[in-house]
């Protein structure tokens, strides 16, 4: 079994008859966001057709919404699908920032002031910066607010379901009023919760280990294995050298030669703790690994990593600094050349190719 190839076909790189982001990000339960354009990016590839405004344009209308969830980090995720994400994986998150409440004297009594300032602020339909939002805590009294304390008590705000993301007003991003964007759902209890979020991480990322949900979903092993045991029927189990993995649904068609240019986060291989079947070309998934901060825009041929990009927007374009890690073929290459006018067309605006290292080898 390649999983590298098979990850590529479950997560809609292979080709999709999505019209819309929100029915991607929908799909895919949740997308990481913390670089806001290149997620915007992971979105677009995944669609039929689509441009960088008509993205953004769903974004800013709340078709989706960019907020704290899972391990947590900034997330695309559906409006319908946010408040039971946040019921279930909110306690575990809450509990895992509890050192660092203490170290910044964050309590529950400050963080309920704190709530209902931001709710007075935000309940009339407003749409506040996080600067405008340190005034409004500043004017409530709830003490020092420095870059750290500031951020703890707005991701608060968010996994407690009191706000959420807001259009953009220029380069700034907003909050509003969380019950004011995202539609009231019927409760479900945990179990459904981890079956619906089991079943749906195997979907779209499998095959996958229980390592790697837990890794992707920032739940216990426990939770985990209790989520495989709910949603078991919709599930297979395949040994691979060894090592369990799990997936849900029919296996892909058989999956075609592809080139992307992935932004850092993409979740074809940020949704997994073991990024190692991206690796096997190379020998390595370094440029992968790194770090948070140091994980860089990657070249993935066939599902594998193959080198890196970084993009310079210039007066009439885009520039795309490639820099290739092994030798191409001429056919991978041409795909290569492909993928950057998608990226073009994405965009907007002519994009340039600039190879920091090129390489060739025969088909």
């Amino acid at each position: 079994m390649d999983i590298a190839r098979q990850r590529l076909a479950r997560s809609f790189l292979l080709g999709s008859n999505f019209a819309r982001a929100r029915d991607v990000v929908e799909s895919l339960g949740a997308v990481q966001a913390q670089d806001y354009q290149g997620a915007l990016w992971a979105l677009g590839q995944r669609m039929s057709r689509a441009g960088l405004a008509a993205v953004e344009r769903e974004v800013n209308e709340g078709s989706i919404i960019r907020t704290h969830v899972l391990r947590p980090t900034w997330h695309f995720v559906h409006p319908r699908d946010l408040r039971w994400m946040l019921t279930l994986t909110g306690p575990r998150v809450r509990k895992v920032m509890a050192s660092y409440d203490r170290k910044l004297g964050l309590t529950d009594a400050l963080y309920r002031r704190s709530h209902a300032a931001v709710t007075r602020a935000l309940r009339d339909g407003a749409f506040l910066t996080r600067a405008e939002l340190k005034d409004v805590l500043l004017k409530a009294k709830i003490g020092e607010l420095g870059v750290q304390r500031a951020a703890h008590l707005l991701m608060r705000a968010e996994l407690d379901q009191v706000v959420c993301s807001g259009p953009r007003r220029g380069k700034q991003f907003t909050y509003a009023l969380f019950d004011l964007c995202v539609p009231a759902q019927p409760d479900i209890d945990r179990d459904e919760a981890l079956q619906r979020l089991t079943r749906l991480y195997f979907r779209t990322r499998g095959p996958a280990t229980a390592s790697d949900f837990s890794w992707w979903s920032g739940l216990t092993m426990a939770d985990v294995r209790r989520g495989i045991e709910v949603a078991r029927a919709d599930l297979e189990e395949v040994s691979v050298e060894g090592r369990t993995y799990w997936v849900s649904g029919d296996p892909p068609a058989r999956t075609r030669r592809s080139v992307h240019l992935l932004p850092n986060y993409d979740e074809f291989f940020i949704g997994h703790r073991d990024r190692g079947a991206l690796g096997r070309r190379l020998g390595s998934t370094a440029t992968v690994t790194g770090g948070n901060a140091l994980i860089a825009n990657v070249i993935v041929i066939d599902g594998q990593l193959v080198g890196g990009w970084r993009r310079t927007m210039t007066g009439d374009g885009v520039t795309v600094t490639l820099k290739l890690l092994d030798t191409l073929s001429p056919g991978e290459e041409r795909g290569l050349e492909k993928a950057l006018a998608r990226y073009g067309d994405f965009l907007g605006v002519p994009v340039r190719g600039e190879h920091v290292a090129r390489r060739h080898s025969a088909d």
